[in-house]
């Protein structure tokens, strides 16, 4: 069985918003956080998505 269509990591500078049951990442500012997506998507095998300037998400489609 394969597992499609998945949020992987949440990536944030507000921890606030985030919802619990994903791996979070908390960063600093946005230049941390932009890091962070670029390097969990390669890494993750996903595709970082922008939900607001204070949160990305990595999905697996």
């Amino acid at each position: 069985m394969e597992i499609n269509k998945f949020v992987l990591a949440v990536i944030t500078t507000n921890p606030k918003k985030v919802p619990s049951g994903a791996a979070v990442f908390h960063c600093e500012d946005k230049k941390e956080m932009e890091v962070i997506a670029t390097n969990l998507e390669a890494i993750l095998d996903g595709i970082a998505h922008m939900l607001t300037e204070e949160m990305y998400v990595i999905v697996r489609h």
